[in-house]
């Protein structure tokens, strides 16, 4: 697969080459995916998808123009590097655009030490089937749930990038999930909730009876929910949500946010912006973690970094252009897909974990919502200011006292974060690893 793609990329920058462009790189993507999906004890859909998509970005000056393409024989190559020319030739003038200069590029890494292709065979829709059906069996199996609806699924997908400034490389990576979604109750009073599991490699994956039990356990718990009171108290994000608040702050200090002046975080630069003795940490060079790569979408060699250091903000996400804006260097954390230039993102993230399990913060926050679930949300990425629906728990005196549902919380992020009290519970296998948050003073909007 790693030949193939190889080849048409070197093919797409000489048909780039001989249309006139500058300078150009190209990205080949290929990849396999089956999903089968139960539902009331029936197969409910078995989907096989297999695909190959090139992307050509053609610079001309400070102009450029990206295409895409699923045809890969040599005419529609050579027709797609005209179009890009003529497109580029034709679009405005940005003094940021441009390949990164031969001395930045990416040498030397050590693919098969990431670990993200597993080299087991693949499964087969059977298996699938039989993991899919252990899990919806397994919710089923608790007394109360009235429906399941289960999936299995895998993936392989290959990639490699080439650039007329000397880069080119490649690699692959592997997926396999199971998940289960549990209901109980009917009508108005229907509840659900559910659980799942993903790996990159089939050796660490839990069994898919574990998966399908959690979310039966989950769905029962909710049974009965109903709207908490109004007022002001503290919130605990369950570790299945907390990662969005982190997600909040990780948009925030993006690049594109910051170039553009519109982030509620675009003044924050050596600032707190988190509790004294967190740190966010970006390491996209982890082993099987969906997230890891040797290199981002400009050839530039990845590594672990601190976004926050002891609670204050270092830095910004950059790729080379909006490095070139702010007038600093790239981050090597540039993304992208065959249509579209490359933008700034994040791989893995960690936050620095806490010294209280889950269960101690429940004790320590009195009276309040533990958030297990987020619905909608509006978000003003200029202010911060913050509201979204959710459900959970309430707690009294300590402990979860009944589920609740059909609420609002609130509040400001650049405020929120700097309160938080982490757990002690992320999950060792997540790419992005945040435990469970406590936030006090949160504004809750209920019955």
């Amino acid at each position: 697969m790693s030949d193939r793609l190889h080849d048409l990329t070197a093919a797409l920058l000489e048909a780039a080459r001989r249309a006139g462009a500058e300078a150009a790189d190209a990205l080949a993507v290929e990849g396999t995916s089956l999903s089968i999906d139960i539902r009331a004890g029936k197969l409910e859909q078995a989907e096989r998808s297999e695909g190959i998509e090139l992307g050509l970005r053609v610079l001309m000056g400070r102009r450029q123009a990206c295409v895409s393409v699923s045809d890969t024989s040599a005419a529609t190559l050579a027709a797609v590097a005209e179009r890009a020319v003529a497109m580029a030739r034709e679009a405005p003038e940005d003094p940021t655009v441009g390949l990164a200069e031969p001395g930045q590029l990416a040498r030397d890494w050590d693919i098969d030490a990431l670990e993200l292709d597993d080299p087991a065979a693949d499964p087969s829709p059977a298996q699938l089937d039989a993991e899919a059906r252990a899990a919806e069996a397994a919710a089923l199996a608790h007394g109360g749930i009235t429906q399941v609806e289960a999936s299995a699924g895998f993936s392989r997908r290959a990639m490699h990038l080439a650039a007329s400034n000397g880069f080119a490389g490649g690699y692959a990576r592997t997926s396999r999930s199971v998940s289960a979604v549990a209901f109980t109750g009917s009508g108005t009073a229907m509840e659900r909730d559910w659980a799942g599991e993903g790996r990159a490699w089939q050796v660490d994956m839990p069994g898919a009876a574990s998966v399908g039990d959690l979310a039966g356990q989950r769905a029962l718990e909710r049974a009965g929910a109903r709207k908490p009171v109004t007022g002001s108290f503290p919130v605990l994000y369950d570790e299945r949500v907390a990662s969005s608040l982190i997600g909040h702050l990780l948009s925030a200090v993006n690049g594109a946010m910051i170039a553009r002046g519109g982030s509620w975080l675009r003044d924050a630069l050596g600032q707190p912006v988190l509790p004294a003795g967190l740190s966010v940490i970006e390491d996209p060079l982890r082993r099987r973690i969906s997230g890891s790569r040797p290199f981002d979408a400009e050839g530039l060699a990845t590594r672990r970094r601190a976004i926050v250091q002891d609670g204050v903000l270092t830095g910004w996400t950059l790729d080379l252009a909006t490095a070139r804006k702010l007038g600093m260097e790239s981050t090597a954390s540039a993304s992208r897909g065959t249509s579209a230039p490359p933008s700034p993102g994040t791989s893995n993230i960690d936050l620095t974990p806490g010294r209280f399990s889950r269960a101690d913060l429940i004790g320590q926050m009195g009276t309040g919502l533990l958030v297990t679930s987020m619905i909608g949300s509006s978000i003003n990425g200029t202010t911060g200011d913050y509201s979204r629906g959710a459900s959970g728990f309430w707690v009294e005196n300590g402990e979860i006292a009944y589920p609740v549902n059909e609420c609002t919380i609130a509040g400001n992020l650049r405020d929120m974060l700097l309160r938080i009290i982490p757990a002690n519970d992320a999950r060792a296998h997540l790419a992005t690893r945040v435990p469970s948050l406590l936030v006090e003073g949160m504004t809750l909007a209920g019955a």
